[in-house]
């Protein structure tokens, strides 16, 4: 019975996003593609990524979450921050 799992690959090894009901040390069969839309980061430069991690932590000082503000944000919340 085929099954698809999401997964992220870290450390050189497949970890499940979610539960997988198969015991221990089963062999399986992986076919693998990337999620569309999700690309590794193609910048080396160590100037250019301290670059756009300044640039990034700078956005989040213009725009810090307020006191009080819920765990997590509802669709139309996230939308309103910009």
């Amino acid at each position: 019975m085929a099954t698809q799992v999401n997964a992220v690959f870290e450390h050189g090894a497949f970890v499940p996003e979610t539960p997988v009901d198969l015991p221990e040390g089963m062999p399986v069969v992986l076919s693998v593609s990337p999620r569309p839309g999700v690309e590794p980061p193609t910048i080396t430069d160590p100037e250019e990524r301290a670059r756009i991690i300044k640039e990034l932590f700078e956005s989040m000082d213009r725009n810090p979450i307020p006191e009080g503000a819920p765990l997590k944000f509802t669709r139309d919340e996230l939308h309103e921050r910009r």
